[in-house]
């Protein structure tokens, strides 16, 4: 598989990342956890070697899984974890409170505690999860730059943040990559953030290219979410969102027939043949998916299909 440098960094990742939410959280529907490792083992022996995760996913086991599953490849594997969204257990068995969180002591403590769940001594790539409106950036900042001092962290990325808030951040700190969401239902990339990047040789990292599964073709209005399935709560599942989205579902349907491969692979073709893309995230629970995603590296649309989809933005 081919791996893609990060410009500002010795890491090469794999232009396929293996997304981590789903291990340790039914957040995203019932899975067994020896499938998910099973999963990531394979994942790294057929060539991706770019893994990530967060602090909050599952509420710290996705890390814990992951350094288990990856066993001894960790060292090796580029791992990146995210930090910002901190969580209050809820004694009552219901989901727990999150919310954004990333002041001194906190980014200390969560760092810490990522490091210690994967099992390894230098995260190579750190990610501030969401924006933190009551902490000043300078203060989250200045807690990173003596991480990487220490060799804790071996570079920093940004997620989910806007054009303006990435150049703040870059002008204090050399921010590698940033992460935004990115398929065939969302707006095309910012242009202001594509040119900052280019500009700063800040490489983009896309995750949702599956809009959380939706354009796996598996669910339609009628499909009943468990209570503890986090799409139940995501508006482009339901009703006139979910309506809003059928041309282009219908469309991968079409397209993934022609080419007799999956909608899921429709969809994964299309992010993966944005250029300004170094590598395409996607969520993982077993190794059937696995193989499907992968496979979605075999074949290309033509030149009609793809202009298509680029019209339909």
């Amino acid at each position: 598989m081919n791996k893609v440098n990060l410009d500002r960094t010795k890491l090469f990742v794999s232009e396929i990342g293996f997304g981590c939410g789903p291990l340790g959280s039914n957040e995203w529907g019932r899975y067994d956890d020896k499938d998910t490792i099973n999963a990531v083992a394979k994942a790294y022996d057929i060539g991706i070697n770019y893994f990530d995760t967060a602090d909050v996913y599952g509420l710290g086991r996705s890390e814990e899984l992951l350094g288990k599953a990856l066993g001894k490849n960790r060292h090796d594997a580029v791992i990146s974890t995210k930090f910002g969204v901190n969580w209050k257990d809820n004694d009552r068995g219901l989901r727990a409170e999150t919310f954004y969180d990333s002041s001194p002591i906190r980014v200390r403590k969560a760092l810490e505690d990522s490091l210690r769940r994967l099992n390894i001594e230098s995260i190579p790539l750190y990610f501030m999860h969401w924006p933190d409106p009551n902490t000043p950036v300078e203060q989250t900042l200045e807690v990173l730059s003596g991480f990487l001092a220490q060799g804790k962290i071996q570079y920093i990325g940004l997620s989910n943040f806007s054009y303006k808030q990435i150049k703040e951040v870059n002008e204090i700190l050399d921010v590698s990559a940033i992460q935004v969401q990115h398929s065939l239902i969302d707006q095309e990339l910012d242009n202001e953030i594509v040119e900052l990047c280019e500009n700063n040789s800040i490489n983009i990292l896309s995750y949702g290219s599956l809009a959380q599964g939706l354009l796996s073709g598996k669910y339609d209005n009628y499909f009943e979410f468990s209570e503890d399935d986090c799409r139940l709560r995501l508006s482009h599942f339901h009703g006139d969102q979910f309506e809003k989205h059928l041309p282009i579902l219908n469309q991968i349907k079409d397209i993934a027939t022609k080419y007799q491969v999956s909608s899921s692979q429709v969809a994964l073709r299309w992010a993966l043949e944005e250029p300004r893309i170094s590598s395409v995230i996607t969520g993982i629970k077993n190794i059937s998916q696995l193989e499907d995603n992968v496979a979605s590296l075999d074949w290309k649309y033509d030149d009609v299909d793809y202009s298509f989809f680029k019209r339909s933005q």
